[in-house]
């Protein structure tokens, strides 16, 4: 049954707009350090997602909702559908404001993630959003973190005025290739999505080289990347690059001064693609977000696991499970593409084009490469040592400054931090083992799923989670 706007109460819009923001989730903690300022509400230092942490261990919310969820689309895998029977709703810009504040101030939140449906048409739901943005900073003076969504096919100056309010702003890839959007939403297409995606970047660009500060120019100099890494910009960028829309970068655009020089979207955008509701394979999705962060400078992709929620034939049967433990290898992968100076190609290829299930990505990638195995820790470049499994950068680093002083033993990498439940399977240290074991493929996958099935199953079923509780009825049989 759809219901107007006007019969619902504030709380009723909340609980329905708040209930239907949960499936979006490209927000990730801010990277904005704003402070707070005199006459002003809120700030944004160390500020992100609900059940995220900041820099400093403090868990920190967002009020997460969407401005509307009367859409105008029939994308086949939302349940916010234009075909569904559901309650519709539109908050109006007074209402958000009216909820940040409040909710701001008996502490329950930290800042705002707005999202929204399509309502009307794309203008009228960017404007919406604008006109709430621009209220809550200017008569509100609310200063906290705001990520808000970027409408495709809204007019490029309200994006770009958006901007200028927001802290991050992102847009949905929805799916990795343009054939699983026609299939699915076939209202959108993937031009429409990226041309946001591009000026969102470029006014970024801009505004960092006329601050002074570009991203780009810091990864050209080879400073904060690996020479291989995904960012390093003196590679060429590949020719499927075209299958992404690439547009070239606007060089300067024709705003005031004044404008140019305030902070366009600080904390820079991200996007989201849906995992299983359509047949791509990893490498498919791996690649994608490999050329989205060459391309569009993004500080994050995200993957949201498929949740059936629609009947539809195109669609995966409504008993499916979502594939929870898929989407948690595929962001153990993005994080070897942006810190451990991994191509998308090593990772897997048209020959081993999906994980192993119960293997970490880069466990996965060590046991096809045992040419490269076993590592000598004491001698082993910082590059090669990101590649070992259980060494990470802290702990890599601090290998290379200890090493300066003495050679290390599997003691002292244990008190650096290096997790040795896997690492001692590809590493020696002064030409020995930690045990002696055959370096072999298949032995060593049995090792290692037999070390991470717990972990597995946990991701895998995240419904079985439970207090604790010392008054837990006895298991008949055990004690």
């Amino acid at each position: 049954m759809q219901l107007s706007s006007q019969t619902l109460s504030l709380s009723e819009k909340l609980n329905l707009l708040a209930d239907a923001a949960k499936y979006d989730v490209a927000c990730t903690s801010s990277g904005v350090n704003r402070a707070g300022k005199q006459g002003h509400l809120g700030n944004s230092v160390s500020c992100g997602i609900c059940h995220s942490f900041s820099s400093d261990g403090r868990c920190i919310s967002l009020l997460k909702i969407l401005q509307s969820n009367d859409c105008i689309y029939d994308c086949k895998y939302c349940v916010n559908r234009a075909g569904n029977d559901r309650q519709r709703a539109t908050f109006t810009p007074e209402e958000v404001c009216t909820l940040v504040t409040e909710f701001y101030r008996r502490n329950y939140i930290e800042g705002l993630f707005l999202s929204s449906a399509v309502c009307k048409n794309p203008a009228h739901t960017m404007e919406l959003m604008y006109r709430t943005l621009h209220l809550l900073r200017n008569r509100y003076r609310f200063n906290g973190y705001i990520h808000v969504k970027a409408i495709p096919g809204a007019p490029v100056e309200l994006i770009e005025k958006t901007g200028y309010l927001a802290d991050r702003m992102s847009v949905n890839l929805e799916l990795p290739t343009g054939e699983g959007l026609q299939k699915l939403a076939p209202q959108k297409t993937q031009k429409a999505i990226l041309k946001p995606m591009r000026q969102i970047q470029s006014g970024i660009v801009d505004y960092r080289l006329t601050a002074g500060k570009s991203a780009f120019l810091e990864r050209s100099s080879g400073n904060r990347y690996l020479s291989h890494s995904i960012f390093d910009t003196r590679k060429q960028i590949s020719a499927s690059a075209a299958d992404l829309g690439w547009i070239s970068s606007s060089s300067a655009r024709s705003l005031p001064e004044k404008e140019r020089s305030a902070p366009f979207v600080p904390a820079g955008q991200s996007t989201q693609m849906i995992i299983g509701a359509t047949k791509e394979n990893d490498y498919q999705l791996l690649s994608t977000s490999q050329l989205l962060y060459q391309q569009y400078d993004l500080k994050r992709v995200f993957y949201s696991a498929y949740i059936p929620v629609n009947e539809d034939s195109a669609l995966p049967s409504r008993e499916t499970k979502p594939p929870l433990l898929r989407e948690h290898r595929l962001y153990q992968a993005d994080w070897l593409l942006r810190f451990y100076g991994f191509q998308a190609d090593e990772l897997l290829d048209e020959a081993h084009p999906n994980f192993h299930a119960q293997l970490d990505p880069k466990c996965d990638w060590a046991l096809r490469h045992m040419e490269l195995f076993p590592v000598e820790i004491n001698t082993a470049e910082y590059a090669d040592l990101l590649r070992v499994p259980g060494i990470g950068p802290k702990s890599a680093m601090r290998i290379v400054k200890s090493r300066r002083s003495s050679h290390l033993s599997f003691e002292h990498l244990k008190k650096i931090g290096v997790v040795l439940k896997r690492a001692k399977y590809f590493i020696t240290c002064e030409g020995k083992m930690m045990y002696h074991m055959r370096l072999e493929q298949q032995f060593l996958t049995r090792q290692l799923t037999g070390e991470e099935a717990a972990s597995n199953w946990e991701v895998s079923h995240p419904e079985q989670y439970q207090q604790l509780s010392l008054f837990d009825a006895a298991v008949p049989g055990h004690i």
